[in-house]
């Protein structure tokens, strides 16, 4: 059968870092950083030339019990109606979404069922949070979990999944959607990609208008990083990284090696804004499981690292008019994290180790 998708109108922790405190400290941090950040190989950008979660953050479960292995259970487990309603072949097109596998939004529901309705069994709802903790790092699920309070009311409402392809046997994945979250589990079998496909994650901690500073977002210290490059860049750098207006944010497909990408490309950059810039990469991938993050390195690196990149701020949406950048992009021939901040936090991640890869997001 054809599943209905619910598409909903746009939606609509960490220490927080005060916009004067921010504007202040970077100054004082830019005057030291080329003494004190090493430097890495960017064109060969690898896992383990970023920086680490600590060891008990990054444990990860037995064999026996990891998110692929959940998704297994799961499938097992459904009734002939579930199999039919949300258990769907590999390729299954939808009418309006095209390959619905591969389809992104920021607000939406891939199948019909509420995952806290009485559709699914206690031990179902089980299984689906130990998948999703399994692929969040052990560090983040707190800081998850108060964005999905804070948007939906807490984990399981407004939130709908999908299992395509038969786990244990093939390809397979399992796609968990909602307001400001789509997130993937493939075990590795989907060729070229990183996160299993298109990501998104979002958060309207302070109402659907923040406030400049972003209190209580627990994604707004990426920005805060990004900023910290931006505050490194001398006068002609910040001219070429600066746009007026903004890409439209599901705008994330990419643009090949001979597309033009916005801002300033990261070659351009002296050696210690490029080592800054690799704690963004850092902190970007930090809150996903050690496998996820690695995969994500490596289809980077495939693609000649953040060397081969571009980074864009953006003057529109600037919230207090501080120039403190809300809205920043950074983009490589197939590569695309585009944080934007206004008038809430909403962030598209789209990653493979090919350009031709197609991306489908509404």
């Amino acid at each position: 059968m054809t599943n209905p998708i619910k598409m909903q109108p746009d939606c609509c922790g960490e220490q927080e870092v005060p916009r004067r405190t921010f504007l202040k400290s970077t100054a004082i941090a830019t005057i030291g950083s080329a003494c004190a950040v090493p430097l890495f190989n960017l064109s060969s950008l690898a896992a383990d030339e970023l920086p680490k979660a600590s060891s008990a953050a990054v444990a990860s479960k037995p064999a026996s019990s990891t998110p692929e292995t959940l998704v297994k259970a799961l499938y097992d487990s459904c009734t002939p109606k579930q199999r039919s309603e949300i258990c769907l072949d590999w390729d299954h097109q939808d009418k309006q979404r095209g390959l619905l596998r591969t389809f992104v939004a920021n607000n939406w529901q891939i199948t019909p069922y509420e995952l806290n309705d009485d559709y699914y069994t206690k031990e179902q709802r089980k299984l689906v949070r130990e998948i999703f903790k399994g692929i969040i790092q052990p560090d983040w699920l707190s800081r998850i979990d108060k964005q999905l309070k804070d948007d939906a009311g807490g984990f399981g409402f407004d939130q709908s999944l999908a299992i395509f392809g038969k786990p244990g046997e093939d390809k397979f994945e399992f796609v968990l959607t909602g307001r400001h979250m789509t997130l993937r589990c493939d075990g590795n079998s989907t060729d070229h990609v990183a996160f299993g496909g298109p990501i998104f994650y979002g958060h309207a901690a302070d109402g659907f208008n923040e406030k400049p500073d972003h209190p209580g977002n627990v994604f707004w210290p990426q920005a805060v990083a990004a900023n910290k490059v931006y505050q490194m860049l001398d006068a002609r750098q910040r001219e070429a990284s600066l746009m007026d207006r903004l890409i439209p944010e599901k705008n994330v497909h990419f643009r090949g090696p001979e597309g033009k990408l916005p801002g300033i490309p990261v070659k351009q950059l002296s050696g210690d804004q490029k080592a800054e810039l690799q704690t963004v990469l850092a902190k970007l991938i930090e809150p996903y499981r050690q496998t996820d993050r690695d995969e994500a390195l490596e289809c980077l690196k495939a693609q000649g690292g953040l060397e081969k990149c571009s980074l864009a701020f953006f003057k529109e949406g600037d919230l207090g008019n501080d120039q403190v950048w809300d809205s920043w992009r950074l983009e490589g021939p197939s590569f695309v994290w585009a944080f934007r901040g206004s008038p809430h936090v909403h962030v598209w991640v789209n990653i493979a180790d090919d350009h031709r890869v197609k991306t489908n997001s509404g």
